[in-house]
């Protein structure tokens, strides 16, 4: 809940699905605030927000990937469903 609420505070709109467990965490970030940043700025931003959780080891691991909006819908727009 503390990371939701984290991303929350700098991307109101984020749509955030996390998994891991522990110390260890991937976030998926979906975002219209993200458009127009270059991707690494993007993970630079939500890493920030845990700056001092990383330092102190609270959380050893943190992966972040993030999107806008139109490009999840880009990307659902190009998978194919097969049929057997």
């Amino acid at each position: 809940q503390d990371i939701v609420s984290k991303i929350h505070s700098l991307y109101p709109d984020a749509v955030i699905d996390i998994d891991g467990e522990g110390c260890n965490f991937e976030l998926f970030v979906i975002s219209n605030g993200f458009q127009g940043m270059a991707i690494v700025r993007r993970q630079q931003s939500v890493l920030k927000l845990f700056a001092e959780e990383l330092f102190s080891g609270k959380l050893h691991a943190l992966s972040v990937q993030a999107k806008t909006f139109a490009e999840m819908e880009a990307k659902r727009s190009h998978l194919v469903q097969l049929e057997m």
